[in-house]
């Protein structure tokens, strides 16, 4: 039993490593994954590499072509709207559903993640780039405290996907759009505490699409 569950823990610590590679391009979009070069590369038996690939498959960050093997997922310009709109789909409606059952201590998260990333934001616009992943992070969290009153886990997993496939487009160059997004980060912070969902989902649209646009130039 605390074998197996050892084994788990192992297998799960290994897929959110190969993941997080890929977010950040440390493994490249469309890169052959050798089960070799990654038991070499990870400390992690061929058995483990290959269950955490297939999960990696089912939530399309690698693509397993049969007898071919395990690839890095292609990226695309298509691919990026297709994310952007599925982003704005998902977290407009989760605001929605956060801002009508959000409470004080779910005010006091969202003012939290903002103090952090706005620390990083102000980093980033100085020219410190070492602290990209960070800054990242910080996103990540201050856009998921906005909706994590919506109520169902549900939503709340599968945005964090989308997220994160928005997050590799962002991260395959170094893009920060500087006062602009800070700005709207903001504004989405002075939503949440008014609970103003209207006025939010179209500040998060002019955002993601902001993002699109950034990244394709």
């Amino acid at each position: 039993m605390q074998a197996r569950a050892a084994e788990a823990t192992v297998g799960s610590a290994l897929y959110d490593t190969i993941r997080r590679d890929i977010i950040f391009s440390r493994l490249g979009a469309g890169e052959k994954l050798k089960l070799d070069a990654l038991r070499r590369r990870y400390g992690a038996g061929i058995s483990t590499l290959r269950e955490a690939l297939n999960r990696l498959a089912t939530e399309g960050f690698v693509v397993a072509e049969g007898q071919r093997g395990f690839f890095v997922a292609p990226m695309s310009d298509a691919h990026l709207r297709e994310i952007a709109d599925l982003r704005i789909l998902l977290e407009g409606h989760a605001l929605r559903l956060s801002f009508a059952a959000g409470d004080t201590e779910w005010e006091g998260r969202i003012v939290a993640a903002h103090h952090k990333l706005h620390r990083m934001e102000e980093r980033m616009r100085q020219g410190d780039h070492s602290i990209r992943e960070t800054w990242k992070q910080y996103d990540w969290e201050f856009h998921q405290s906005l909706i994590l009153a919506c109520g169902s886990r549900e939503l709340l997993a599968l945005h964090g996907t989308v997220f994160d496939k928005y997050l590799r487009y962002q991260m395959r160059m170094l893009t920060y759009r500087g006062e602009p997004a800070a700005a709207e980060h903001r504004a989405l912070l002075d939503c949440a505490l008014q609970r103003d969902a209207a006025r939010a989902e179209v500040i998060l649209r002019a955002h993601i699409e902001g993002g699109v646009e950034h990244s394709r130039q």
